[in-house]
């Protein structure tokens, strides 16, 4: 959501905080298709949007001299935004009919665009409602499937479904942070396969002393600002060391 900023003590983009404040401020958008006769489940929608920040990030319109490249690396060395929208219907339709990359879960469809100034959207995304994004799961979701890197949300927080988008997208973006070009690649090849999960509260703190990346919300938008996510590598893709070393 909007105002929200992630750094990660290791990525090359973090800079002081007068740094990023004084760069032009770019966000990245995310659109979910929400229906209102079929909306897609809760986790659905969060695993979904986390997996969508990963095929921006990796796809090599957004790399070297790709199109996208330049947005990306300006929106990365400002606050690291994201702002997610929902539409239906017509309004899905021409959002689909911008540039940007859709990606589908079991039910859910989420659109990522490539970043954009902050007060310049275009008119098709700006016109969208941030609120309305309020989903369910019809029954609570398994436990993580085994090997499975997973996007752990702060038990204590209550956040819109669009909230919790904008937090796990963060949350991706800080472990493919931390992965090599080659842990990269094969996480990309099996299709960013993750889970999104809330934690239980005795083990919260635990994770976010972990030495894992956790995401801390700037809170300009729902919550105070603080830790949300923290992200936990799995066994077969996308390992990440518990302690970091200086």
């Amino acid at each position: 959501m909007r105002g929200t900023e992630t750094t990660s003590p290791s990525s090359p983009f973090q800079h002081e905080e007068t740094g990023r404040d004084a760069a032009p401020q770019f966000v990245l958008p995310l659109v979910a298709r929400i229906e209102r006769a079929e909306p897609p489940a809760r986790t659905d929608a969060l695993e979904t949007a986390a997996r969508a920040v990963l095929v921006l990030l990796s796809d090599e319109r957004a790399a070297g001299e790709g199109e996208w490249a330049q947005a990306v690396r300006d929106w990365q060395d400002a606050r690291i935004r994201k702002v997610v929208r929902r539409a239906r219907g017509a309004e899905w339709r021409r959002a689909e009919a911008l540039p940007g990359i859709t990606v589908t879960g079991a039910h859910a469809e989420v659109r990522v665009f490539p970043p954009v100034p902050l007060d310049g959207w275009p008119k098709d995304l700006a016109r969208l409602q941030v609120s309305g994004t309020e989903l369910d799961d019809p029954e609570p979701p398994p436990a993580p499937e085994a090997g499975r890197p997973v996007l752990w949300l702060n038990p204590e927080l209550e956040m819109s479904a669009g909230k919790k988008m904008a937090q796990v997208g963060h949350g991706a973006q800080l472990a493919w942070w931390e992965l090599s070009e080659e842990e990269r690649a094969t996480w990309r090849a099996a299709g960013f396969p993750l889970a999104v999960r809330t934690a239980e509260p005795a083990a919260w703190k635990a994770l976010t002393r972990s030495g894992l990346p956790v995401v801390h919300d700037a809170g300009f938008t729902e919550i105070a600002p603080g830790e949300t996510v923290v992200a936990e590598g799995g066994s077969r893709f996308c390992p990440l060391p518990r302690e970091r070393r200086p």
